[in-house]
């Protein structure tokens, strides 16, 4: 930023994209600060493992200095792919070759990691839980947080996910349920304690899927897999039958008997994890999601284009956060950098949407990836 004085920028939400843009403020010199309703950085499990794409994640990645510690910390070999069928044959199985870079998973903790170490000291104030932002759209804004705290802002970053509440002050959008819903299972020590199941998954992922259900597996890192049972069922389906999350028995019997039909080895992944299941239904915002221009609040990430999780959730955070911090590093005011953004940002937030408007089905299609057809097949 040319102007002085400086303006105070408030980023809300310290995931990947929120933590991408005060990153790359930073190393042009332009302070903001970070508010996240977490306790501290490891108050909860921050999910399973992600892949960044050449095209997007890691342009971010090298914009804030941190591309080769990001290899140094990926797992390449996690490019791995295999779909099956629900008998237990593979469709196609996808080796990626040395050196391949196009899109190595992390683990979303690690990502976390790597951008939180990089900031500086205090630019993340932990157990700040927004609850509005209010104030004249010229600024400056007002956060009210639920501890009764309200700190003034000239800039307001929605990076608040999901369920932002900073959207609310550009926008009276929310995120619809799609239809679909995962429920996620956890196996620890694969290696020695589920070897059949390691096996199976190999270093990167396995699925298979008939057309209404899904089982996806991905390796993550520390010998850990995850298992994402995919449904098409109501929002409610597991209240609706008088259950919670924690009635794992309950649960396993009814998933066993809607993959009855499948193999004994694909059923493992139903039957075999530690732990309780983890309850994710699937929503997405309204296609296309816009808003009239604000010269005081803008968004990026899930909080300004909530998508079906077919892999470029986080990627287009990182890539949406790149952008806007450099928009506000090189233009002389708040306002000329959001425009700026904001005639990039949407146009491409807007047609990724379109095209996986929906896409959430796609997760229980049988038919195979495009570039099962470039001779990764195998069976």
């Amino acid at each position: 930023m040319n102007t002085a004085p400086a303006p105070r920028i408030a980023i809300i939400g310290a995931g990947p994209g929120g933590l991408t843009c005060a990153r790359i403020l930073q190393r042009h010199g332009v302070a903001a600060t970070v508010y996240d309703r977490e306790s501290g950085p490891d108050a909860r499990n921050q999910g399973g493992t992600l892949d960044l794409h050449e095209d997007n994640g890691q342009i971010a990645l090298r914009a804030a200095g941190l591309l080769e510690d990001f290899f140094r910390l990926s797992r390449p070999e996690g490019q791995e792919m295999r779909q099956l069928d629900p008998d237990g044959r593979i469709l196609f199985h996808h080796t990626p070759e040395e050196g391949e870079r196009f899109k190595p998973e992390i683990d979303r903790g690690q990502l976390r990691d790597l951008l939180l170490n990089s900031l500086q000291p205090g630019t993340v104030r932990w157990g700040h839980t927004l609850k509005a932002v209010e104030g004249p759209a010229d600024g400056p804004r007002s956060l009210h947080f639920a501890d009764g705290t309200v700190i003034e802002a000239d800039l307001v970053i929605g990076a608040d996910g999901a369920w932002s509440k900073v959207r609310r002050a550009v926008s009276d959008a929310t995120p619809q349920y799609s239809g679909i819903s995962f429920l996620e299972a956890w196996f620890h020590d694969v290696d020695n304690q589920h070897p059949a199941i390691a096996e199976l998954v190999g270093q990167g992922s396995a699925a298979a899927a008939d057309g209404d259900r899904c089982l996806f597996a991905q390796r993550n890192s520390g010998n850990h897999i995850r298992v994402y049972i995919i449904q098409r069922v109501p929002a409610d389906w597991i209240t609706a039958q008088g259950l919670t999350t924690q009635d794992t028995d309950a649960l396993r019997a009814r998933l066993l008997q809607e993959y009855r039909d499948w193999s004994p080895a694909l059923r493992r992944l139903i039957t075999d994890n530690d732990g309780p299941y983890v309850d994710r239904p699937i929503h997405a915002l309204p296609v296309p999601h816009t808003w009239e221009h604000n010269p005081t609040v803008t968004l990026l990430g899930d909080a300004a284009h909530l998508m079906p999780p077919l892999g470029v959730g986080v990627n287009l955070a990182m890539l949406d956060a790149c952008e806007l911090a450099l928009a506000l590093a090189h233009h002389n005011t708040v306002d000329d950098a959001l425009h700026a953004y904001e005639e990039t940002m949407l146009p491409r937030s807007n047609e990724m949407q379109r095209v996986l408007d929906n896409g959430a089905e796609e997760l229980l299609s049988t038919d195979l990836p495009d570039f099962a057809q470039d001779g990764a097949v195998t069976a």
